[in-house]
């Protein structure tokens, strides 16, 4: 099971560049290795899913437009696995319709950007993915582990259980549920909770909130129609139940 703590505190890390364009993953990779990251570069879709289940990434840079296997199926493909579960994934796409972009964050993309891109840009969208392992998560000074009913809830270690089982969370996912969870009861605008969760660089929208809590309530309510944690405030958005 992934433990939520790919990045090391160092200033060093292994990326997963995912692009059938040989200009662009060449350009990718570039810019990304200035950065102190080990590179691995792939072409295809079926390449992407060995290298993930090989060794352990700290970012994925994954485009969506594949030939064979398709980035919607490796981002699935890649939340299932041990070794990589959690680990942020930024997502291309040569598509600017909205359908693409909520598809590519439903299948569990952190974030995603639209070709043609900058590459300063691209590269502080991985930053920004990448700080999210290295700081905590909010919540009141002096709480580390919250409990929830049979939800637990260990900032300092940055995982979750239920019932006992680990749950296999995103960064993005964990930060959402711990700054929910460390307030029951108080309502969180959808703003609110992007500016909780999402960095200044990350050029995300709030309806990306909604299929962030979609993808949280699979992971740890019995029933989605009838959440028992995480409840919708409607026309507000979102508040932990005080269990």
């Amino acid at each position: 099971m992934p433990d939520g703590s790919h990045l090391s505190t160092g200033a060093t890390g292994r990326a997963l560049v995912v692009e059938d364009e040989k200009n662009i993953r060449e350009l990718v990779t570039f810019h990304l290795g200035l950065e102190g990251l080990s590179v691995t570069a792939v072409a295809s879709g079926d390449e992407a899913i060995r290298a993930s289940e090989a060794e352990p990434f700290d970012v994925v840079v994954l485009d969506l437009m594949l030939p064979g296997v398709d980035g919607i199926t490796v981002c699935r493909a890649i939340r299932r696995q041990a070794k990589n579960g959690d680990v942020p994934i930024l997502m291309l796409t040569a598509r600017r319709d909205e359908t693409d972009k909520v598809l590519g964050l439903e299948s569990g993309a952190d974030d995603y950007l639209t070709k043609p891109f900058g590459i300063r840009e691209l590269v502080a969208r991985v930053r920004a993915l990448l700080r999210r392992l290295r700081v905590p998560a909010t919540a009141p000074a002096g709480v580390t582990v919250i409990e929830a009913g049979a939800l637990r809830i260990d900032r300092d270690r940055r995982q979750a259980t239920l019932a006992g089982e680990l749950l296999d969370l995103t960064p993005h996912e964990f930060d959402a549920l711990v700054t929910l969870a460390a307030r029951p009861g108080i309502v969180f605008s959808r703003k609110a909770l992007l500016d909780a969760v999402w960095t200044a660089d990350t050029h995300v929208t709030e309806r990306s909130v909604d299929t962030l809590i979609k993808r949280l309530r699979q992971k740890i309510e019995a029933d989605t129609a009838n959440p028992q944690y995480i409840l919708t405030v409607w026309g507000t958005g979102y508040k932990f139940a005080d269990v």
